[in-house]
């Protein structure tokens, strides 16, 4: 018994010993590095060897016991003819298919990530290149969405081509964005268009007034605040805000008939939605597809790959992580050795 606690002792000293001192290399090499000043890395997934990849694995478990050596022998001989075909010197560059994403919520937070992503497709990317975006917003804040299409828009002034591919919805501000590629492609089911504005403002003027409560509603400026929450609109007031509406709404009408010259614009900018098929017929997209059928189908004749730019984890951040897995691991242990006591067994 006694040897026990004095073997479960010493587990625990040394447990203790190490949690400190991995605490303490932790805090020197975060101080003498400062954090890292690049808080992003960029994230290169080359998707024709990914599907080449998967293509091989699934035909060799799908072939007979006795042909896998046939099959191996013959993806080595595709591996070096494709390496003696490969590209020698920029001269004989494959074509790259650059492939980007953007979900956007209401307020396009990832329009920041966007931008970056752009900046380094206009310094690398060649004049053959296409950049794929594959899209999913069902719109917000119209200053916020502006930003994003206005980055897209970058990619087409540095003569880039653009193809934007919506498998699920592109609504409003997301319209907004999409409407500026070259090519926009919509599986047979997606939402696309609402080519319109909204505002909600909620008024409690009235229940304030019930119960004896005053609100001042102070302004410089005879528009400065044409609704309030709490104070009492005036109809002037209305009529300055819807005016203000259908200015917005001009606006998007006009991005998206420079964009799509050939659409009726005034025909779709009802704000109404329309289904991928539907959305064709109407001008609103190019073709019907999805993204991944697209992706295969740009793998025939060029390199397909994916770029995005991901936050980079801390050194502290992995290193706290290991800790925390050492930590959980050594408590397992010990439990195991509690297990295993005498005390527990009798």
């Amino acid at each position: 018994m006694n040897d026990w606690l004095a073997d479960f002792g010493m587990f625990l000293a040394q447990l203790v010993s190490l949690v400190v001192i991995i605490a303490l290399a932790v805090a020197l090499v975060a101080r003498l590095r400062g954090e890292a000043t690049d808080r992003t890395r960029l994230r290169l997934d080359e998707l024709n060897d990914t599907r080449d990849y998967r293509r091989r694995r699934l035909t060799l478990a799908a072939c007979e016991p006795g042909a896998r050596k046939r099959l191996i022998k013959g993806f080595r001989r595709e591996d070096k003819a494709r390496d003696k075909t490969g590209r020698k010197g920029e001269a004989g560059r494959k074509p790259i298919a650059w492939v980007i994403d953007f979900h956007g919520d209401i307020r396009a937070s990832a329009t920041g990530r966007l931008a970056e992503e752009v900046s380094a497709l206009i310094e690398a990317a060649d004049n053959g290149d296409e950049v794929i975006v594959r899209l999913e917003s069902a719109g917000g804040l119209v200053h916020a969405y502006g930003l994003a299409a206005a980055e897209l828009d970058r990619l087409r002034e540095a003569g880039l081509r653009t193809t934007v591919c919506v498998d699920k919805v592109a609504a409003s501000g997301g319209y907004l964005v999409a409407c500026g590629a070259d090519q926009l492609r919509a599986a047979p089911l997606a939402v696309v268009g609402s080519i319109g504005v909204v505002a909600q403002v909620p008024n409690v003027h009235r229940l304030l007034k019930r119960h004896d409560i005053d609100v001042e509603v102070l302004t410089a400026g005879r528009y400065k605040r044409t609704l309030t929450v709490f104070g009492e609109n005036s109809e002037e007031g209305r009529e300055k805000f819807v005016d203000e509406l259908e200015g917005v709404h001009e606006l998007f009408k006009r991005h998206v008939a420079e964009r799509r010259p050939a659409l009726d614009i005034e025909a779709v900018a009802t704000g109404e939605t329309w289904y991928g098929r539907d959305a064709l017929e109407q001008g609103l997209v190019d073709a019907l597809g999805t993204s991944e059928a697209y992706l295969v189908e740009r793998m025939k004749d060029a390199r397909v790959i994916r770029l995005r730019l991901e936050p980079r984890r801390r050194l502290a951040d992995r290193l706290g992580a290991a800790v925390s897995i050492g930590v959980e691991r050594a408590l397992e242990k010990g439990l195991e050795v509690l297990e295993q006591s005498p005390l527990r067994r009798h």
